[in-house]
């Protein structure tokens, strides 16, 4: 009884299908004999469940099967009628009446053979459509319901709800491989693979996509530009003439549950929920983004209409519209995931949001351009509220950049540089870079900087602002010599635009002196400090933090190149200063403070370096906390003097500690862990483990490649250290072998008489005559390479 929907074409089998099977034959041993298929319109719940229809009437499994279509309270009373009226003769004129009679009939009868009867309630609409019309519990019955409700009161009472979502990839490529494969035009799997991924997998948006390819001749990759294409909708990429009765395209597939959804308390905000949740990523939205400050004042300003019952009107005054609070946000999510608009996990990490990407296209599609336009800059300033000051939930940051990085490729340039380039894209690059991805940073940067040149010239602050954060980025990319390069036009352009003394100038010129240093002239990036400092005391004061930043970056140079003692000195003062200017609990004054410690101890002072830093450590904790990027990178200080000290084993112990510290608090790939996995194999290797060292170095230049690149300064450092280490444990051969080749490609990157070449060449040398068995021990041979090292490094500094 009742029509049951005609297989689509090109049905397609899938997994769901053998877990429904599963699950309510075997129903009558667990007492559950109802399912509840629920999930977003489109997914194919009707097809799944007219599926198993057909093949428990087929397979006899069942005596009798009643369809109804239960989008409404009078379309299931018509269809119990008509049932009541075949199977226990009930009169249908009284609506009401037969039904009941339908139902008790339902119930188990002694007096009646046993009968295995199923009722499908297809597209329930709303939860009341079923009050007291709910088949009954039965041993031999089944009772089948599709519906986009996820609605409590849909389960319970021998029901449990069963989560349909879409076609796997391979079963998508299938689907649309039967449905285009033609003798003509044989479908290409790239092509079909494609196209499935650009549909979110959705059986609805295949099955039209796949009508319209086959009416209009056209091949894939002309649909998928179609579909890229923002000047359309999806309604242009829709057939003229929908295939298997479908009654409506995918544009419009998810209006009916919007309007549900939005009449849902509090009333109104489901909509505007939806719409701002289709401007960030489909695959997670954190739940403190679309709660933040900004998504609740866009929710105040679109709310559609209003319920006087709402509880946040209850206390406005008179004619006021009480603006929506957090809670009120997190209940318009709930919502939208009761219909199955959007999947809302508030238990997980981050209450993760996940929304289809074409539920995003249609809800976009419905807006007017100016709307879009302050939709992004609401979505834009919603992910800055939402964005920690302290990032040290990786996880939380790297979602809040996918998200940033959606919405910048999903609207048009002028919407977040409209007069200025919106700072969340600033902050994206910056947690890309410092999370240790920089080439994604560069690349981030390098957008931004054409786009912002695009809209607001190449004079524009922001532009040149943008330019600032490309070179610090190439920098820490490896690219050294061509972050000093590209800060040198920066200076240059900054002077003409801003002017000399202008703060971005003097802050372009202390990166430039640091790429310089970077690039492996040490004296002269002092020597651009020392002017710096003597500029930045004329134009902000002797006491501004600038200032006292560029004297801290001095001295670092002036130790680099050779003269350690100045450095101490200089940091000695500086303290004093910073004392008190900053106050000792400054982030600065401890950074100053982890500084002057490490020159004392390259002085050869190592047992007044781990001294002074064993105090800054605990000076950290109390003021910055175990976890902060800061402590632990005193720590891995502290446990490298130590180790100098003669102590190798205990540094090693220390470090082991600190890498698990690290992995717990930033990612694996975090230039910081990988600087501590660094640290620890040279103390294993310096407390006698040479082997393990080499084991552990050839695993960091495998990672450090993958993660930084080839050419890196890090990957080359880790090379050198492989190499040595690979000696040490008895190859002299392959480590002469291993620095050869080293030398070779510092030469291509960092020049011929970068310090580093000059030293790798020297290695060179002594493993040459250890392999031949003329080496010195190894305490002499390395004092040695030490000296001819200072003395090249000399010679750098006397040339012009």
């Amino acid at each position: 009884m009742g029509a049951i929907p005609p297989r689509s074409s090109w049905f397609q089998v899938r997994a769901e299908a053998d877990r429904l099977r599963s699950c309510l034959d075997d129903g009558s041993d667990t007492g559950v004999t109802g399912r509840v298929l629920s999930g977003l319109g489109g997914v194919g719940k009707t097809q799944l469940a007219a599926d198993y229809a057909r093949s428990a009437l087929q397979a006899g499994k069942i005596d009798a099967l009643v369809w109804v279509n239960a989008t409404s309270r009078d379309a299931v009373l018509r269809a119990y009628a008509d049932a009541g009226e075949v199977l226990c003769r009930a009169d249908k004129r009284d609506l009401d009446r037969a039904a009941e009679m339908f139902l008790g009939w339902l119930e188990a009868a002694p007096v009646r053979p046993r009968c295995r009867w199923l009722v499908v309630l297809d597209d329930v609409a709303d939860p009341d459509v079923l009050d007291q019309l709910w088949p009954p519990p039965h041993p031999h019955g089944r009772t089948l319901v599709t519906t986009r409700r996820r609605d409590a009161a849909l389960v319970g009472d021998g029901r449990l709800r069963v989560d349909v979502g879409t076609f796997t990839s391979h079963e998508a490529t299938s689907y649309l491989t039967k449905a285009l494969d033609a003798p003509e035009r044989p479908a290409q799997p790239v092509e079909t693979g494609a196209l499935a991924r650009d549909l979110g997998f959705l059986p609805l948006a295949l099955s039209q996509a796949a009508a319209y390819l086959v009416d209009t001749g056209q091949g894939i990759a002309d649909y998928r530009a179609l579909l890229a294409d923002r000047t359309r909708t999806l309604a242009d990429a829709a057939p003229e003439r929908l295939p298997d009765g479908q009654g409506v395209a995918v544009a419009a597939a998810w209006s009916l549950s919007l309007e549900r959804a939005d009449c849902l308390r509090p009333a109104g905000l489901a909509r505007p929920m939806l719409c701002m949740a289709s401007m960030l990523d489909p695959n997670g939205i954190p739940q403190a983004v679309l709660t933040s400050a900004s998504a609740l004042e866009y929710l105040a300003l679109t709310r559609t209409h209003e319920s006087p019952d709402d509880e946040a009107l209850t206390h406005a005054p008179p004619g006021a519209s009480a603006a929506p609070t957090v809670q009120d946000a997190v209940l318009a999510l709930r919502a939208a995931h009761r219909l199955s608009l959007l999947d809302h996990a508030p238990d997980d990490h981050v209450g993760t949001v996940r929304v289809h990407r074409l539920v995003q296209r249609a809800t976009r599609d419905s807006l007017a351009a100016d709307t879009r336009r302050q939709l992004a800059r609401a979505a834009a300033d919603a992910l800055m509220d939402a964005w920690p000051e302290s990032e040290l939930d990786t996880r939380f940051v790297q979602s809040l950049c996918a998200n940033t990085a959606a919405l910048a490729n999903l609207v048009e340039g002028a919407d977040l540089y409209s007069g200025q380039v919106h700072r969340v894209l600033y902050r994206a690059g910056r947690s890309l870079g410092e999370s240790g991805q920089f080439a994604a940073a560069v690349d981030h940067f390098r957008d931004l900087h054409e786009k912002a040149e695009r809209h607001l010239g190449a004079d524009h602050p922001d532009t040149l602002a943008a330019r600032n954060n490309l070179a610090s980025w190439r920098g820490e990319a490896g690219d050294a010599a061509g972050a000093a390069e590209a800060f040198a036009e920066l200076v240059s352009d900054r002077r003409r635009v801003q002017g000399a003394d202008h703060p971005d100038t003097l802050a372009a010129r202390h990166n430039l002196a640091h790429c310089r240093g970077e690039a492996g002239d040490a004296a002269g990036a002092a020597e651009a400090f020392a002017e710096l400092v003597s500029d930045r005391r004329r134009v902000q004061g002797a006491d501004h933090p600038d200032t006292l930043a560029a004297r801290h970056n001095l001295a670092r140079w002036r130790g680099e190149a050779g003269h350690a003692a100045k450095a101490a000195a200089a940091l000695t003062e500086l303290v004093e200063i910073q004392l008190r200017v900053q106050g000792a609990d400054s982030s600065n004054t401890l950074a100053v403070r982890h500084s002057l410690a490490r020159w004392r101890g390259e002085l050869g002072n190592a047992a007044g370096a781990a001294e002074a830093l064993t105090k800054l450590l605990a000076d950290q904790l109390r003021v910055q906390g175990a976890d902060h990027p800061n402590t632990l990178a005193v720590r891995r200080s502290l446990a490298r003097w130590r180790g100098e000290l003669g102590d190798a084993a205990g540094a090693a112990e220390a470090l082991t500690e600190l890498l698990a510290d690290q992995l717990r608090t930033q990612s694996p790939i975090h230039p910081n862990t990988l600087a501590v996995r660094h640290s620890l194999a040279r103390w294993r290797g310096e407390a006698g483990d040479a082997a393990g060292a080499a084991e552990a170095f050839a695993e960091l230049v495998s990672d450090r490649r993958r993660v930084q690149g080839a050419d890196h300064p890090d990957t080359l450092a880790a090379r050198h250290n492989l190499a040595y280490w690979q000696g040490e444990a008895g190859d002299a051969a392959g480590a002469a072998e291993a620095f050869a080749e080293l030398v070779s490609d510092r030469r291509r990157v960092q020049g011929a008489d970068h310090p580093d070449t000059l030293m790798t060449q020297g290695e060179v040398l002594a493993w040459a005559e250890r392999a031949k068995g003329n080496g010195l021990p190894k305490v002499t041979y390395r004092s040695w390479l030490h000296r001819w090292a200072a003395r090249l490094r000399r010679k750098r500094r006397a040339r012009p």
